[in-house]
């Protein structure tokens, strides 16, 4: 059998038929709602923090757990995800997290004590886990090429929405109700409507879910090859339907289907792409961006700034993390990936460095609160949302668009659950530890920490990252 590029490269010069680009853009969007409930719950969580101190009655430790407890499901999630798709079906796993999403926004809001809500929370983060390896997985198996890259871009778009909606939220209950502590409506706290909010979208995207169809190359690894050529006509017209076809056999094995074991070489080690892949989950998370994501307000808070200017910096991140990644829609798929990564990793290197400085100049107050003149406050405040404009331009959304696309065919499955467990674990072990180093070393501290790691990344990314821009996913090799 010929190769799946031979394949492609003969084939070249008789396509004759543009694909159908709106309805792939419109069940990529429906994708996306995944990547907006990801951010959504992962963002709202910001606000709540005080609320489940008082509610639970919990130490530092305990609250660290309430808040990272998300992140074991989701990296439970992300891994069994990976395998449960080359099984099920991407669609499947999507329509169960969408479920999952439902039920953890109703219970967390009705829980009566940190064991409830943890529990809660985990099955949110089964949710979450699996959205942010699905959603982009499937986005790169039914875009083509040349499209691959903006439009799971849009997905790290729909995320940061999702954040930027869950601080607006948590901002507008929070000055409804006075603060996040106080009952709003029908007698509940307003961190509980917090956490209710995310039903609306989640509905949304179970019915919304409906409207799309399987991916078709889990479709032809399942041998279904019928309903693959079916779903491939609607994707790339009735004239391409064979030599996509044909592309994608040729690049699966044909005497079994995918199995974590795909993952070693013929000499029984792990493939370089895995690790490459590991790579460039775990780094994404060690430059320390969701400790802005989940303690934003409790930070902001610790350097001065009141409740509702804190609630509101985190609005005015969330906008400065829309715009970098629009940026990065018109740049992702002409200047390519490894570019973009460069970039971010020595943007957040400078940009923490800063913040780092900021920091190491804090006194405290009468109360033993942290206090910044004002001058290094508003450095701080830049430099921070700086931080956020490189990670969002970079780091943020080629992350997810390179582990979707990377691994070829018959390892996309399996290598995005080791990915997504690994990216999972080193978010897990960030937000867990943020409470600790703050009353340890503080947050000159921390910060630094993160910042050797942003220029650690730019190491990683000049050494081992191959460019993937314009690549058939039938072309990745490793």
């Amino acid at each position: 059998m010929e190769s799946a590029e031979n394949i492609l490269e003969t084939n070249r010069s008789h396509r004759q038929e543009t694909p159908p680009l709106p309805f792939i853009i419109f069940i990529c969007g429906i994708a996306t709602l995944g990547g907006f409930l990801f951010g959504f719950d992962s963002g709202v969580i910001n606000g709540t923090v005080t609320g489940l101190q008082q509610a639970f009655n919990s130490d530092t430790a305990g609250t660290g757990f309430n808040v990272a407890s998300m992140l074991l499901g989701c990296a439970a999630g992300a891994f069994f995800a990976g395998r449960l798709a080359d099984a099920w079906g991407r669609r499947q796993l999507l329509l169960v997290s969408a479920v999952f999403f439902l039920i953890s926004a109703w219970g967390s809001g009705v829980a009566e004590s940190s064991m409830e809500f943890v529990v809660y929370r985990i099955l949110g983060g089964l949710a979450v886990g699996a959205a942010s390896v699905m959603s982009p997985a499937y986005i790169s198996e039914v875009a083509p090429a040349d499209w691959r890259g903006r439009l799971i871009t849009i997905n790290q778009v729909a995320l940061i929405c999702g954040l930027f909606g869950a601080f607006v939220s948590n901002y507008l209950l929070a000055q409804t109700a006075g603060s996040a502590t106080t009952p709003l409506w029908m007698g509940y706290e307003a961190w509980r409507w917090m956490f209710w909010m995310e039903a609306l979208p989640a509905a949304v995207f179970l019915l919304a879910l409906l409207w799309i169809p399987e991916s078709p190359r889990y479709l032809v690894l399942s041998r279904k090859i019928e309903r693959a050529r079916a779903v491939l006509g609607k994707l790339y017209g009735q004239e391409r339907v064979e030599e996509k076809l044909n592309a994608i056999r040729g690049s699966i094995a044909v005497d079994h289907r995918p199995r974590l074991t795909d993952l070693l070489d013929h000499a029984g080690k792990i493939r370089t792409i895995v690790w490459v892949g590991i790579g460039l989950a775990t780094f994404q998370q060690l430059v320390g961006i969701n400790v802005v994501f989940y303690y934003g307000a409790v930070l902001w808070q610790s350097v001065g700034f009141s409740e509702a200017d804190a609630l509101m910096i985190n609005i005015i991140s969330g906008a400065v993390s829309i715009g970098a990644c629009l940026i990065t829609i018109g740049l992702i798929d002409r200047i390519g990936r490894k570019p973009l990564l460069l970039a971010g990793s020595i943007g957040m290197a400078a940009t923490l460095a800063l913040v780092t400085i900021a920091f190491t100049t804090a006194s405290l107050d009468d109360n033993g609160n942290l206090v910044l003149s004002d001058s290094m406050g508003l450095l701080a405040l830049v430099a921070a949302n700086a931080y956020v404009f490189f990670f969002n331009g970079s780091w943020g959304p080629v992350m997810w668009t390179m582990l979707g696309e990377m691994f070829p065919n018959q390892i996309r499955g399996s290598g995005l659950a080791v990915s997504g467990l690994s990216q999972w674990g080193a978010n897990f072990a960030i937000t867990m530890t943020f409470p600790i180093l703050l009353t340890g070393i503080g947050l000159a501290g921390a910060y630094s920490i993160y910042m050797l790691f942003a220029l650690l990344s730019a190491v990683f990314v000049l050494r081992l990252v191959r460019e993937t821009k314009g690549m058939e996913l039938e072309q990745m090799v490793g």
